[in-house]
């Protein structure tokens, strides 16, 4: 008797086991993010009403964190260098939800005009009397060799993507800490974690995002209603690549290649603002095979260094060769 219940116990075991391996091949987030967005909080129910301030909202990510907010009855505050294109992701927005002119502020922001930051916060503050989130989501990459790039791009892509994101943080922050409630979250990536190729500066500046982040998060244990979250996405269709730093500062990227492999842009948002609304720390969302890579890093890092170096070399490649270094990782360079 005693035999069969433990064998029982051992094919149940087995069976747990089955099914979270089967899971994680078709998986598109960490388990934490997927297990909130099958049995947490509904984002149409828990950021309904709240006022988001979007930075990075004329294209990409942001654009459609615009939209899915909206929907979700959020009141928005939009902000990107671009006014024309806040205006146009504004109409989209009225058009596609029951929110009300007045319930979106278009709010023209540069983030390396430091300076103005404070000037910006206190707009965005007095408009809607409050801020309850903050998603940090301007930025730029990079695709370019480290022997080939400027020092120039390093420090532009360092004051752009952090510089510029702690100083808009540390004029939100304060406000939040008086209301004693809020939610800061900052898109990070994948090479916020691990190192890729072509993006040695792009990676640094990530890096950089988890390090601050991470402290602060440590700083803010006498606030527990604040949330710090980093979200970590993997190769996601956007325009990012189209608008990357090269070796030049002036240079623009010759060609962004097919972006139809990546992850869609709404299953991204998604996502994400299920993390916001349960309140997860760091998300990890990247479709398969880039998914399995975040784990290695956390748990098999030397594992993780070999694949890293053999897709890495790959990509330097294809890169030369002048192929798409997102799309060619399994393609053979042509040679002349």
């Amino acid at each position: 008797m005693d035999c069969c219940i433990v064998s029982a116990l051992w094919c149940l075991v087995a069976l747990y086991l089955f099914i979270h391996c089967l899971c994680f091949i078709f998986a598109d987030a960490d388990f934490t993010l997927l297990w909130a967005s099958l049995f947490g909080n509904r984002p149409e129910n828990k950021l309904k009403g709240l006022v988001v301030w979007v930075t990075g909202a004329s294209s990409g990510i942001g654009e459609e964190l615009a939209y899915q907010l909206a929907k979700c009855g959020s009141h928005l505050i939009l902000s990107a260098r671009r006014e024309d294109e806040l205006n146009r992701v504004k109409r989209c927005c009225l058009e596609c939800s029951d929110l009300q002119d007045e319930d979106i502020r278009v709010l023209p922001l540069d983030l390396l005009e430091r300076t103005t930051h404070k000037e910006k916060t206190k707009a965005a503050i007095q408009y809607f009397g409050h801020i309850n989130v903050l998603i940090n989501n301007g930025g730029r990459s990079q695709r370019s060799l480290c022997l080939e790039t400027s020092v120039d791009v390093y420090q532009a892509l360092m004051e752009l993507n952090f510089l510029g994101t702690v100083s808009i943080t540390k004029q939100v922050l304060p406000h939040m800490t008086q209301r004693g409630s809020g939610s800061i979250v900052t898109v990070s990536s994948v090479v916020g974690l691990a190192g890729a190729p072509l993006a040695t500066g792009y990676a640094a500046s990530k890096h950089a995002l988890q390090g601050f982040f991470n402290s602060l998060r440590t700083e803010l244990t006498d606030f527990p209603n604040i949330l710090i979250s980093t979200v970590c996405p993997g190769p996601v269709q956007s325009h990012i690549v189209q608008n990357a730093f090269t070796e030049e500062l002036t240079k623009p990227m010759a060609a962004a290649g097919n972006q139809e492999h990546k992850m869609p842009t709404s299953r991204c948002v998604h996502l994400m603002l299920v993390g916001i609304a349960n309140g997860v720390k760091e998300m990890w969302i990247a479709q398969q095979p880039f998914l399995m890579f975040y784990y290695a890093w956390q748990y098999a890092p030397t594992c993780a260094w070999f694949i890293t170096n053999m897709l890495g070399r790959k990509r330097v490649q294809n890169f030369k060769a002048g192929l798409d270094a997102d799309t060619a990782y399994f393609t053979k360079p042509k040679t002349s």
